[in-house]
């Protein structure tokens, strides 16, 4: 009864199930899986589990080769890198470098260049078009480096007639001081015309003795006297001419060219370029732009030599220095190291001598001549940023570090293994930054703790931190406070897009360079050393932003 009440498909399901069971059954499949089953468990209990020791691998006869990179191994990198093609824009309002579109903006990096020793200017030159070429640059800078040159031949001659129409000088140094403090001390406040009495030998080893004791002690004595700006604050305009992309990616380093015949910039870049850019071209239609892949890292520094302007120095964080040598059209390299160079720098008063930082915390100061190390030693805890010389003083030298401090130190004692500074200046986070004022009388730090620290006073005691919002993040260079044309003004970028100008006297902010035409954050800044109103500021997009004086223009 309940199998008829059932419908077609249960009764067709129920059969199909009935004849399965009987297929099983034949096949005797349910019972030998039993029979599996059982032995598998039985084999489980008769098994007893003992620790094996592992076996002692044999010793291979071949040795084991440690991995070395190959900068340090002094070889050429196994890759050329990523191609850089710039292409010039038209745009009016600027002078620019334009990139091609890539699949990703990290693919700026320019090709790698051959590290292992000199580069040309014809293979480090990046063309932009069939017909792009660095002639004009060069001319430009061997005729002003001629003119230099020339001026110096007759300030020369103009002192040695000086010389023979004044009484002879006389120089006493007494035996007891330092051997290289008449190379390395500024001793012109000290020297007079003496006449070799007595009298007058005393008289100057009495100022040498006190100068020296001074410094031995720690102490650096300043006058104290009034400057007054040569430059109205509203003056500084930023016009659309002036604006450049002088290269790809973060500038780290912006400096006007050491000459008041011709108004250049030069840059360095993350990915290890070098620009020019001449603000007044020779010809007419160009831009006065040149790039340069000279490095495979991050620029940080470039230093001119003063005696000799057709010489330019360039430091890298992948560990070499080059000397660009415009009469030989040659990227010599100088110096290699396994180390990072993060900061360069020359003493005026001795312009065979480079001063650089290298790996955590270390100077080293290297003879260009005999390509040697005259001094070797450790000044911080962690990087050195920058170094920097006192305009009064070309003794004193000041430097800055990510362990939170800038000090000042004495060349004259820099011999010894473990030298002690004569002044500290502390924050409570890295500092990016030491620059003296063009006076030496001032200091003015910049710290990632969101102060600037102005050090002044007698003994650099008189402390003034100025809040100033630091933060420029991962992808923007940190922010550096330079000083102007004299000791009134500090320049520093903010993250608003303008120019904070600082008062030491007032000590705050006293006005904002602001300007329609500013579109990137300026972080790295440098003030024209001969022309008053003259100011760059470098962005992390590769913009360069020159600000002139009105009172200038209309001058002329």
């Amino acid at each position: 009864m309940a199998f008829e009440q059932l419908t077609e498909y249960e009764r067709k399901r129920l059969q199909n199930i009935k004849r399965n069971d009987e297929v099983f059954a034949s096949l005797k499949i349910l019972s030998k899986a039993s029979d599996l089953s059982a032995a598998v468990k039985r084999q489980k209990v008769e098994t007893k589990s003992y620790k094996v020791s592992p076996q002692k691998k044999v010793k291979s006869e071949t040795p084991v080769v440690i991995r070395r990179s190959l900068r340090t191994r002094g070889m050429p990198p196994d890759s050329k890198g990523l191609t850089d093609d710039f292409a010039h824009s038209d745009n009016k309002n600027s002078k620019s470098f334009s990139l091609e579109k890539s699949s990703s903006p990290d693919l700026e990096e320019s090709s790698s260049p051959d590290v292992s020793g000199p580069i040309s200017f014809k293979d480090a030159y990046a063309d932009r078009s069939e017909s792009g070429s660095d002639r004009p640059l060069i001319d430009a800078i061997l005729s002003v480096a001629k003119q230099n040159h020339c001026g110096l031949i007759e300030e020369k001659a103009d002192r040695v007639l000086d010389i023979e129409k004044k009484p002879q000088v006389t120089v006493c140094v007494k035996p007891e001081c330092d051997e290289n403090l008449s190379e390395k001390c500024d001793l012109g406040s000290l020297v007079k015309d003496c006449d070799g009495s007595k009298a007058c030998k005393d008289e100057f080893s009495g100022k040498h003795d006190a100068c020296s004791s001074d410094l031995m002690k720690g102490v650096v004595k300043t006058e104290k006297s009034e400057h007054g700006s040569h430059v109205d604050l509203g003056s500084l305009t930023l016009k659309p001419n002036n604006i450049a992309r002088l290269m790809p990616g973060r500038i780290l380093i912006a400096k006007f060219f050491p000459s008041n015949d011709m108004r250049m910039i030069m840059a360095g870049n993350k990915y290890g370029n070098v620009g020019f850019w001449n603000l007044n071209p020779m010809q007419e239609g160009e831009d006065g732009i040149y790039l340069y892949r000279t490095h495979t890292g991050p620029i940080s520094g470039i230093e001119v030599q003063q005696s000799c302007l057709s010489k330019i120095f360039t430091s890298c964080y992948d560990g070499f220095i080059r000397l660009m040598d415009v009469e030989k059209e040659v990227f010599d390299l100088v110096h290699s190291s396994e180390y990072s160079i993060y900061s360069l720098s020359q003493n005026p008063n001795n312009v065979n001598t480079l001063y650089f930082s290298e790996g955590q915390g270390g100077l080293n100061i290297w003879d260009v001549r005999t390509k040697k190390f005259t001094t070797e030693c450790r000044l911080h805890e962690a990087r050195i940023n920058t170094i920097d010389f006192n305009s009064q003083n070309l003794s004193i030298m000041a430097s800055s570090s990510s362990d939170g401090t800038a000090c000042l130190w004495d060349l004259r004692r820099m011999h010894t293994h473990k030298p002690k500074p004569l002044k500290i200046a502390s924050h409570k986070k890295a500092v990016h930054a030491a620059y003296f004022s063009p006076s030496g009388k001032s200091l003015a730090t910049t710290s990632y703790d969101d102060k600037v620290g102005i050090w002044s006073g007698v003994n650099f005691e008189d402390t003034s931190m100025i809040h100033h919002n630091n933060q420029t993040g991962r992808w923007l260079s940190s922010f550096r406070a330079v000083w102007g044309w004299d000791d009134s003004y500090v320049f520093i970028g903010n993250m608003r897009r303008g120019v904070d100008v600082i008062s030491p006297a007032q000590r705050r902010i006293i006005k904002t360079l602001e300007s329609p035409y500013l579109s990137a954050i300026p972080c790295r800044f440098h003030a024209h050393p001969y022309e008053v109103g003259m100011l760059a500021g470098a962005t992390s997009g590769g913009q360069v932003y020159v600000w002139t004086s009105s009172q200038e223009s209309a001058e002329e």
